[in-house]
């Protein structure tokens, strides 16, 4: 490539070949694909793409994922190929036959972190036979409120110390497989009201009591942790102006000074409207990497995004509003963070523990008095669409009930049913003398759960509630809805 190029959105840059490298190395990409991907990728990862994210969008199983991650990195074998891979209902692999593993809020009320290890080496191992190199897990923020929209069972908890000693052990165990662990969101996004997919979050605690959240974070950076993602919430204790993802008193002085993190500092997803409806996604990956992140995320599969993010970093490149010296020393750890982790390990990939995610469900269910076991139930479960973004994955506990009893029976409610009432009254007959099992998944966020649950318990106080989310005062709770969380919560409930 020559000392000048052309690049969309400007009609020539002097930014030489080797400093154009470093800004695409700064860069992780989203796309559609399964089998093939689109020539504007391959042009990306061969001028330098730091890399690439996989969604559900690009799998189909696990011998198609193999292939296409082999296909990326023939093009560039340094491309760090991501994924977020939590557990619980975040299921992006589910079609590749990824472990069953419980979210790490049911990891941290079973609390044993062998158990968690086994759980993060098993989702590891899994990753290792697919080719993908970067985990964007653990949760590392406290799950502060019982309003927080977005962290909730992501979070190993409420208490700084246990989630300290359940990432020491997810972290270790991820590493031992030789994948790139990333814990996030820094510095916590557990004590805000609102999801930062969907607006810009405040969260307004004194200083004081943000040093709660920054503990997981230093045992984090403690246990070696390669990667840490940066949380789009605005904390006024800490900078009143910006977002931490954009804020360098946040990123530099806090994270780089006092917590003493040299590792790559991603940002989350730029398209987030945390950021694109407050700054746009261009001026986001400028400005993030000014203040310090290392990488910046833009997952939609419109490489066009992609490219407006790239081009925004190169002119202000080019013109000296971004400093070449921070983009450097930002494309160098993520060229450590490659050499370290972008090539699968060769050989074959040990096996991991099958029943490990099975286990701490059950563990998870069992923490607390459980109710007497039922044969034939008729099972309500009351869920929120799934996230959009995170691929909650939808699944219900009926089916989980008729794998293990036949003549279970039920309604699963995906979202607010149009006509409540008719919906109550018909599942009141259909009942008829029937045990009746009401779930819930997190009532306290989406009120026509309790409506409804509460019009079921009018006329049947005897049944058994159940909460899927977190706890709400229900007879039985999984701390969950991943499968494995559904499964465990079946098995108390038919004394299978």
């Amino acid at each position: 490539m020559s000392s000048e190029h052309v690049y969309a959105g400007a009609a020539l840059s002097s930014v030489s070949s080797e400093l154009d490298e470093a800004v695409h190395r700064c860069l992780v990409a989203g796309f559609e694909g399964t089998t093939s991907f689109p020539d504007t990728l391959k042009r990306l990862v061969d001028r330098g793409l730091g890399g690439v994210i996989l969604f559900t969008r690009n799998v189909r199983d696990a011998e198609q994922v193999r292939e296409l991650t082999d296909a990326l990195r023939a093009i560039r074998p340094d491309l760090l190929v991501a994924i977020d891979n939590e557990g619980g209902g975040i299921g992006h692999l589910v079609g590749a036959g990824a472990p069953g593993v419980p979210g790490s809020y049911a990891l941290g009320v079973a609390d044993d972190p062998d158990l968690t290890a086994r759980c993060a080496d098993a989702l590891a191992g899994h990753l290792a036979t697919l080719g993908i190199s970067v985990t964007y897990a653990p949760v590392a923020d406290l799950q502060q409120r019982p309003d927080n929209p977005i962290v909730r069972t992501r979070s190993f908890g409420t208490d700084p110390g246990l989630a300290a000693r359940h990432l020491r052990a997810w972290i270790g165990a991820t590493e031992a497989r030789g994948i790139a662990s990333c814990a996030k969101h820094f510095p916590g996004h557990g004590g805000t009201a609102t999801d930062s997919h969907y607006d810009l979050p405040v969260d307004p605690r004194p200083y004081d009591a943000l040093r709660v959240d920054l503990e997981p974070f230093r045992a984090a950076v403690a246990a070696g942790v390669p990667m840490l993602m940066s949380a789009h919430v605005v904390f006024p204790a800490l900078d009143p102006n910006r977002p931490a993802t954009l804020s360098r008193r946040i990123l530099g002085d806090l994270l780089r000074l006092d917590l003493g993190f040299d590792g790559v500092l991603v940002s989350d997803a730029l398209e987030m409207k945390a950021i694109a409806d407050h700054y746009g996604e261009a001026a986001g990956a400028r400005i993030a990497l000014a203040a310090g992140a290392d990488q910046v995320v833009v997952s939609v599969p419109d490489l066009e995004v992609t490219l407006a993010c790239r081009d925004a970093v190169l002119d202000a490149v080019d013109s000296g509003r971004l400093a070449e010296e921070r983009v450097r020393e930002a494309a160098e750890r993520v060229r450590r963070l490659a050499e370290r982790y972008a090539a699968p390990a060769a050989g074959p990939v040990p096996a991991w523990d099958t029943g490990a995610g099975a286990e701490a469900a059950r563990r998870a269910v069992r923490s607390r008095p459980v109710p007497p076991a039922a044969r034939g139930v008729h099972i309500v479960d009351l869920f929120p669409p799934p996230h959009p973004t995170l691929n909650w994955g939808g699944e219900d506990l009926l089916t989980e009930l008729r794998a293990l009893d036949p003549t279970a029976c039920g309604t699963a409610v995906g979202g607010e049913p149009a006509d409540p009432g008719t919906l109550v009254d018909g599942i009141l007959h259909m009942s008829a003398d029937a045990p009746l099992v009401v779930a819930t998944c997190d009532a306290g966020l989406h009120p026509w759960q309790a409506r409804f649950r509460d019009a079921l318990l009018a006329r049947r106080p005897e049944a058994v509630r159940v909460d899927t989310g977190l706890p709400e005062g229900g007879d039985l709770c999984s701390y969950g809805r991943g499968r494995v969380n559904l499964r465990a919560l079946a098995e108390v409930l038919t004394g299978a």
